[in-house]
């Protein structure tokens, strides 16, 4: 007889299951004490050699049981982490995720719906049919059947966006124009879709120009996609979304907004005039693991109509037959460009509830002060230049009087000793450290810490 293996599932999984959490919390709180700080010290050569000689050997012969294995590999993993939660670890749209999600993301790892067909996911399937029209609709208020669907992130969302636009117009190559603010990910999905390179506007403020965008589709044959962007990765900034609207409708062409960052500012009553204008885009990207405290992956693409999304439609008969969908089973082959995906709108799900609208906007009013408080502190400090105060959440700051290469070292430096997780982000011709404030507990005090390390003396070589 083989082994009986232990699955999490079914009525005995939870059995199973049960002890093994016990390990793995006590494992990740022994990995983060361990650490002590927001990033394990000593850089790439250091993390890699000790999670080499706390876990060994990858694939032994003989196994040392799941017990053993997870807390050897959790402790390890904690130890040697970029820890979101850690308020000075500030570098990236990276943000701690909340524990409601977290355990809604165990439930659904433990389940294991796939979202390619019905009978893998019926309630999984009405969940996200349920969740994504009401976030559709947050988008698209006016519209009568708004619609979204569920993928990893602004990436898979843009590309979506640019594929189609694209099947709109199949008589002629479509232009994509964009800004240089815009995210890498419009120029790789331009490419992998056989489009031509975009038309990329400079952006010598931060934001797009709408009259610059007026003169580029003036020189451009139609079909032309404008992609404007409210939240960029490097500054938080928003183009001016009603004007480059205005200017796209002006010209004939259409408008996809990739809100990864800032989308999520329609929860805050305080913070949502900034994505006025938004509605009249074609199609909108928003990532809800960044402002929304989600564990990787949750992003959103919305479209003002289902029908929209007939494009994606395709039938393959073991999941989707002819008649079963005449039947009545939902077709969810065509939510996707994926076939197995697993259920993130779960945690998302459970996180609109517990939280409300309120509840999250008042998150997202809360770091977007922590933002503006610390550019109060970078405009107090003697030794500090500010940028630019901030739009979302994301400050831009440098020592006074630095080089680029300085800058660079500190960042660096300040990673070598695990003491704090800053970014980096070219604006106005230089170099500057950035903060992208996700944490709602952040204190003033952390802050000042942060502005500390970054003005202390370098002590020694830096990587």
């Amino acid at each position: 007889m083989p082994p009986h293996p232990d699955l999490a599932g079914g009525v005995e999984g939870t059995g199973h299951l049960r002890p093994l959490l016990d390990i793995v919390l006590d494992a990740l709180a022994q990995g983060a004490a361990a650490r002590g700080g927001p990033l394990p010290a000593g850089g790439p050569e250091a993390v890699t050699r000790r999670v080499q000689e706390a876990c060994g050997e990858a694939i032994p012969d003989t196994g040392e049981g799941a017990a053993a294995a997870l807390r050897r590999y959790v402790r390890t993993l904690a130890e040697g982490a970029a820890d979101p939660a850690d308020p000075l670890c500030a570098a990236h749209l990276h943000a701690p995720p909340l524990a409601a999600a977290v355990a809604a993301d165990l439930a659904a790892a433990v389940l294991n719906p796939s979202l390619d067909s019905w009978d893998q996911a019926p309630a999984a399937a009405t969940i996200e049919a349920e969740t994504t029209a009401a976030l559709a609709a947050l988008v698209y208020p006016d519209r009568p059947a708004p619609d979204a669907l569920v993928t990893t992130g602004g990436t898979e969302s843009n590309q979506l966006a640019l594929l189609l636009a694209r099947e709109r117009h199949p008589a002629a190559p479509l232009q994509v124009v964009c800004g240089a603010n815009a995210h890498h990910s419009i120029h790789r999905a331009a490419w992998l879709l056989g489009l031509p390179e975009p038309f990329t506007i400079l952006t010598p403020t931060g934001v797009l120009d709408p009259a610059a965008v007026c003169r580029a589709l003036s020189d451009i044959y139609d079909p032309a996609l404008v992609v404007a962007t409210a939240g960029t990765t490097d500054t938080g900034a928003i183009d001016p979304i009603p004007e480059i609207a205005q200017a796209a409708a002006t010209h004939g062409a259409e408008l996809h907004i990739d809100a990864a960052y800032g989308g999520s500012l329609l929860f805050s009553d305080r913070q949502a005039h900034k994505l006025d204008g938004l509605s009249k885009a074609a199609s909108v990207s928003l990532d809800l693991h960044k402002l929304g405290w989600q564990p990787v992956a949750a992003g959103l693409f919305a479209v003002p109509d289902t029908a929209d999304l007939a494009p994606l439609a395709y039938q393959a008969d073991y999941l989707n037959a002819t008649d079963d969908t005449e039947a009545g089973l939902p077709d969810l082959l065509g939510r996707s460009l994926r076939t197995t995906r697993r259920p993130d709108i779960l945690k998302i799900a459970v996180t609109l509830k517990a939280l409300g609208r309120e509840g999250l906007g008042a998150l997202i009013d809360a770091v977007c002060d922590r933002a503006h408080t610390l550019a109060d502190l970078v405009e107090q400090h003697p030794g500090l230049e500010l940028h630019a105060r901030p739009t979302i959440s994301t400050v831009l700051f440098r020592p006074a009087g630095a080089t680029d290469e300085q800058v660079a070292a500190i960042r660096r430096r300040l990673m070598d000793e695990g003491r704090a997780v800053l970014g980096r982000a070219a604006a106005d011709g230089r170099l500057w450290l950035k903060a992208t404030l996700l944490n709602p507990g952040t204190r003033t005090e952390d802050l000042a810490t942060l502005l500390r390390l970054t003005t202390e003396p370098t002590e020694g070589p830096t990587r």
